[in-house]
């Protein structure tokens, strides 16, 4: 399949330390590490991880951090004809303090990704694609904003399928805005906080009835240890997860599980298998380092059937 992703590209700055540091307080790291990351790029890699002819609309900074930024995508071969190089912005970064347990606390600087160049988009840069997939970043403020809903409009045109990932920062930072760009996109995904930042709700149970009112085709809800929730107009199930022994860095899990809903649809296979192979993927993504550490393979995913 030829896929056709819109996200940011960036370097995960990672800070392994025993507990958040309090305000104006210095706690010593355990371990510092610099890994390619970024929604868009870790969609991609997983993407062609699995096979798949992707393409990639991002934008980078001519400066020492595009190297890292790009070193996973070069080697699982992502196309990267559509890479845009910022003469004066740097490439994206995101400093990850991760604790044990492979929770984290984060803090983005959107960089040369947010100047995605919505002129250099034309229509027929579509014109083989199967499906698109979009980070809802891209949505969220920039001239990137423009690219995206210009791609969003092309693949409607073409009736494309469409998969969108909603992401916590632009959930906060777009609210509701982002579902009335993204409604009538055929898969919509997203994590629980985003759900009830969403909706308003205080659990999850509510936050899924208040969607179902929303007249949204499938939307898939990422609930970490739970698994995932699918919801379509007829029907509402919840997958149960691929547990793991130890969790090393959930970082990019739910991108992984994103990109390989997307793969497992575009390979004919219902939301509720998809969302079996997507749990599957985010645990098996966890076990590594890093947004792009453990790269899903279609290998992997025999576990699962």
């Amino acid at each position: 399949m030829r896929f056709f992703v819109v996200g940011d590209v960036s370097v995960d700055l990672i800070y392994f330390l025993e507990r958040i540091p309090e305000p104006g307080e210095e706690v010593p790291a355990q371990r510092a590490l610099m890994k390619p990351g970024g929604a868009g790029g870790t969609l991609a890699a997983h993407l062609a991880s699995l096979g798949n002819k992707v393409y990639l609309a991002s934008r980078v900074g001519d400066d020492p951090f595009r190297s890292v930024a790009l070193s996973q995508l070069e080697k699982v071969k992502v196309d990267l004809k559509y890479l845009q190089t910022d003469p004066e912005q740097t490439t994206s970064s995101i400093l990850i303090l991760l604790i044990p347990g492979g929770e984290r606390s984060m803090v983005s600087a959107g960089g040369a990704s947010r100047y995605l160049d919505a002129a250099e988009f034309k229509p027929r840069m579509l014109d083989s694609i199967d499906a698109v997939v979009f980070s809802a970043y891209a949505f969220v403020g920039g001239p990137q904003r423009q690219y995206a809903i210009n791609v969003l409009d092309a693949a409607r045109k073409r009736e494309i399928p469409i998969f969108a990932d909603l992401g916590t920062g632009a959930v906060r930072a777009a609210g509701k805005e982002l579902l009335d760009i993204l409604r009538g996109v055929p898969y919509l995904l997203m994590n629980q906080v985003e759900l009830l930042a969403l909706t308003g709700a205080t659990s999850i149970s509510y936050g899924v009835n208040v969607l179902k009112t929303w007249g949204l085709e499938t939307v898939v809800v990422k609930v970490g240890a739970m698994g995932s929730i699918v919801i379509t107009p007829t029907r509402q199930e919840l997958i149960e997860p691929y547990p793991l022994e130890e969790v090393v860095d959930t970082t990019g899990s739910g991108d992984a599980f994103t990109a390989t809903f997307a793969h497992a649809i575009m390979q004919g296979k219902d939301p509720f298998t998809a969302a079996r192979l997507g749990n599957l993927a985010g645990s098996l993504a966890a076990t590594a380092i890093g947004g792009q550490g453990r790269l899903i393979t279609e290998e992997d995913l025999l576990q699962a059937r």
